[in-house]
């Protein structure tokens, strides 16, 4: 599902995971702006003090669990190889899509699938070799970070990895999600152990 404007990939991504989880959901323009604006509300003031125009990585995971997309929450890795074992867990045990912070910072991918040499819901011996990915900005890409994938297309890691790179240290981009700066960073799904509540009762 395409971005209807160069500044909602987040909202664009929101609304396409919310159709990954429940299809035939809704692929309007004006549920992809509510969207949009919703994850700008929970992403919080700019430390700059400038007007934000797009939504954070907290905003984008805050509004997936507000519109009962959830849970979902923020992880960030060291490394590639961590990043997309920790995407491929997710999407074995919960079924539902990955987002992932793109070129730094600024801009938001899909993650649906992937194809690995064992399966992540079995054994944690196992490797990523491709990841099938949807941008919101495609078919544009950006001139500076390459194309855009076909939508639902597998790309290999290090085709990934060209686009997916840590977060940006600059300090414009902390406020209260400053640990992930210089990492990898994933908006996760991941499944509520329901027998700990029951416990703690």
């Amino acid at each position: 599902m395409a971005q209807t404007n160069f500044v909602q990939c987040v909202g664009a991504s929101m609304q396409m995971m919310l159709n990954m989880i429940e299809p035939g959901r809704d692929r309007t323009a004006s549920t992809q702006l509510r969207l949009q604006k919703l994850a700008r509300a929970w992403s919080g003031p700019r430390p700059d003090g400038f007007e934000r125009q797009g939504a954070s990585v907290r905003g984008w995971a805050s509004g997936l669990n507000i519109v009962g997309g959830g849970p979902y929450r923020l992880v960030g890795t060291t490394t590639l190889g961590e990043a997309v074992r920790e995407a491929a867990r997710a999407i074995a045990s919960t079924g539902r899509p990955v987002g992932l912070l793109m070129w730094r910072g600024r801009h938001a991918w899909v993650m649906s699938g992937f194809t690995a040499t064992a399966d992540p819901g079995t054994t944690d011996d196992f490797r990523v070799t491709r990841a099938i990915v949807h941008d919101p900005l495609y078919p544009h890409g950006s001139a500076v970070w390459g194309p855009s994938p076909r939508p639902g297309e597998a790309i290999t890691i290090g085709a990934l990895g060209r686009q997916f790179v840590p977060r940006s240290m600059n300090s414009r981009f902390g406020g209260q999600t400053s640990l992930l700066r210089g990492k990898y960073v994933l908006v996760l799904p991941y499944e509520v152990d329901l027998s700990l509540w029951s416990e703690a009762r």
